[in-house]
């Protein structure tokens, strides 16, 4: 997965920016207009009928509860009531057929996402193509953004899909989704022409799996889907393979191992290769997560990910960092120029002799 720019968490309620989730201070602010945590919570006790949720669930400007699917609507009217009356200027979100957040009147994801996008306008950045994507009524507000694409999964919940046919089952720019889930948002960048919507590992020839703009994330997936598939012999044994690897790895690239020693990239394709076909049969995945990149140069990017392997002997992670310059005369158009490993805690790979990249 690759690790988000901004974060929009706790039903809008946050907004964060990068790895280190830095908070929106601005966004806060916004938040704390008539809203008192501490009311909320006594007028809230008042009602039998409302269970709180665990403590993971509440945040400085959200309070979650259970209630009934019975009793939703009653408890939301009395105490929307209740909470005008004490000063507060909120909204009662009910979704998922049993929870319910009490959140400031100007929270909420659309609210959130409306606040994002006008920065970006105000700093002459406007956003194209942005899709939202939702399963539930706290999901709502996002389809009602006028500028952006919307799909809702085909395993969305009923109040959401009431919501749908509504108030928005004209809108071209809003689709239901026939697939579930994750496949559902693939089917709506698709839909939408939106980029691309096959992932590489539903790609039977990783040569034809190109992206319009270059993007270091995307080709460092290939290169390790490309890696699973010799391991697991899914691609031809033959010599080209090998040659192609050694075509996007700099002759004097160096690769840092794990266990801290250093080795020429393209002396550990070469030992690589042998090992053709060793996990065919066999329980065996490779996958990147945590993805970020940077431009630190005019033809140089840093990416940054965890790299896992899934055999019949467990789960190993490395911590990687990989350098790749733009290489414009190559059918590739980078070259990988440097790789660092560092074991995750309790994920050390037990033979190490067997981890390549």
């Amino acid at each position: 997965m690759l690790t988000p720019d901004i974060t929009i968490m706790s039903v809008g309620t946050e907004i964060t920016y990068g790895e280190l989730m830095v908070p929106d201070d601005g966004w806060e602010h916004y938040l704390n207009q008539k809203w008192d945590r501490n009311i909320v919570i006594e007028e809230a006790s008042k009602y039998p009928q409302l269970s709180f949720q665990s403590s993971t669930e509440q945040r400085p400007h959200k309070v979650s509860f259970y209630v009934q699917k019975g009793q939703a609507e009653e408890v939301m009217r009395c105490l929307s009531e209740r909470l005008v009356k004490r000063g507060l200027d909120v909204k009662i979100i009910y979704s998922s057929g049993m929870d319910l957040d009490v959140l400031p009147q100007g929270a909420g994801k659309g609210q959130a996402l409306a606040y994002l996008l006008g920065k970006f306008k105000s700093d002459g950045k406007p956003p194209i193509n942005t899709l939202v994507c939702g399963d539930s009524g706290n999901d709502a507000e996002l389809f009602s953004i006028p500028e952006v694409y919307g799909v809702m999964v085909s395993n969305a919940q009923e109040e959401l899909l009431q919501w749908h046919a509504q108030n928005a089952e004209h809108n071209p720019k809003i689709i239901h989704a026939t697939e579930r889930c994750a496949a559902g948002i693939i089917q709506a960048i698709g839909h939408f022409k939106l980029g691309p919507n096959t992932s590489p590992r539903d790609t039977a020839d990783l040569s034809s799996c190109k992206v319009d703009i270059f993007s270091p994330e995307h080709e460092v997936v290939v290169f390790y889907m490309l890696y699973e598939r010799w391991r697991r012999a899914e691609v031809e044994n033959h010599e080209l393979t090998i040659q192609n690897m050694k075509n996007i790895s700099h002759p004097s690239g160096i690769i840092v191992h794990p266990s801290g020693v250093e080795h020429s990239l393209h002396e550990c394709i070469d030992a690589f290769a042998p090992c053709y076909g060793d996990k065919q049969g066999k329980q065996f995945r490779v996958w990147v997560d945590r993805v970020s990149s940077s431009q630190i140069g005019s033809d140089a990017w840093l990416v940054k990910f965890d790299k896992w392997e899934l055999s019949d002997e467990g789960r190993q992670c490395c911590l990687t960092t990989v350098l790749l310059n733009s290489k414009p005369e190559t059918p590739q158009g980078f070259a990988l120029v440097h790789i660092h490993q560092t074991w995750m805690d309790g994920y050390a790979g037990r033979d190490q002799r067997m981890w390549f990249f």
